[in-house]
């Protein structure tokens, strides 16, 4: 492969030094980090733009040389990217759906169970020197997992393999999509009001796009047992978050667990950082390094298939 090829911001997915992005052409240049302004003087000449999460508006795409070809978000949301815009200039974009699919799934697995347990309570305690789980019987609730119900919203290529692991821990399933399916799988597919208002838990696998903008919100939220909690490694504006801290305050919901959060890094003053109820994780599920290695290879043979003429995962 020999099509100029220019990552723009590399950074985002090599932060540790151990990727090698050489494998995605003969002619690849690749920059840490770009500016908005630095933009288009760098794609210059460029048949293939490579981003990752990068907000790239209509503007800025009405203006890409006409060599651009293909525009590659390496991962699984677009909703940076302007697809109206890249159509009109007749830019293909694609995206990588499942290279994540399976660790981000065992990180909203691992975050049930670890709410479950109120692991991160026992943690707080151990860290401030308090033995009283050792000492005085346990001082936190531990549940079984078993027979409770999980409500995964969005049953797309992540949401097939929560649903997986939670099968085999005979959780009980609901699930609800954008479109009407019939059970299958030991899946009962439902409306939204009835999945939040029977789930233990409500796990989120959805994309970013208008309509789905805060779909958990005051009223969502409001839907759900008080002793429900739910699970967002998805997109962080998938919820209303200040509607998300008053619910765990006031004890609408029990708790949260997230990876994804709507500012990324939260603001130093943000009380998820320190509520009991609440884990917090650095939007960690795709940032193995297996995971990443899969991202470039994957990325790699996207390019190739695209300029032989053969399918990969076109969303604009």
């Amino acid at each position: 492969m020999n099509h100029k090829t220019v990552v723009l911001n590399a950074a985002k997915m090599n932060f540790d030094g151990n990727l090698d992005f050489s494998v995605l052409s003969e002619d690849v240049t690749v920059y840490d980090d770009t500016d908005q302004d630095q933009l288009l003087s760098r794609i210059q000449e460029a048949a293939v733009v490579v981003t990752k999460e990068m907000p790239v508006s209509g503007d800025l795409i009405r203006q890409f040389p006409d060599s651009v070809k293909l525009i590659c978000e390496a991962g699984t949301g677009y909703n940076n990217l302007d697809l109206e815009a890249a159509r009109q200039k007749g830019i293909t974009v694609c995206n990588i759906p499942a290279y994540s699919s399976q660790r981000v799934a065992h990180t909203a697995v691992m975050m049930i169970l670890n709410l479950s347990s109120s692991m991160q309570l026992q943690m707080k305690m151990l860290a401030r020197g308090c033995h009283d789980n050792f000492t005085k019987n346990l001082q936190v609730s531990h549940v079984e997992v078993n027979n409770k119900v999980l409500g995964i919203i969005g049953a797309g290529n992540i949401g097939r393999e929560v649903i997986k692991i939670a099968q085999a821990m005979d959780m009980k399933i609901l699930a609800h999509t954008r479109t009407f399916r019939e059970d299958a799988d030991g899946v009962h597919y439902v409306d939204l009001p009835t999945l939040l208002r029977e789930s233990d838990y409500v796990s989120l696998h959805c994309p970013l796009t208008p309509e789905t903008r805060h779909l958990i919100n005051r009223e969502t939220l409001s839907m759900m047992k008080p002793t429900a909690f739910l699970i967002n490694t998805s997109r962080g504006a998938l919820v209303d978050e200040p509607a998300l801290i008053e619910a765990l305050k006031t004890g609408v919901i029990a708790g949260a667990g997230l990876d994804v959060q709507e500012t990324e890094p939260p603001l130093p003053e943000n009380p998820l950082y320190t509520m009991d109820n609440v884990i917090l994780t650095p939007h960690m599920g795709w940032k193995g390094l297996e995971t990443r290695k899969r991202l470039v290879s994957i990325l790699a043979g996207n390019i190739e298939a695209y300029f032989q003429g053969m399918p990969v995962n076109v969303v604009s």
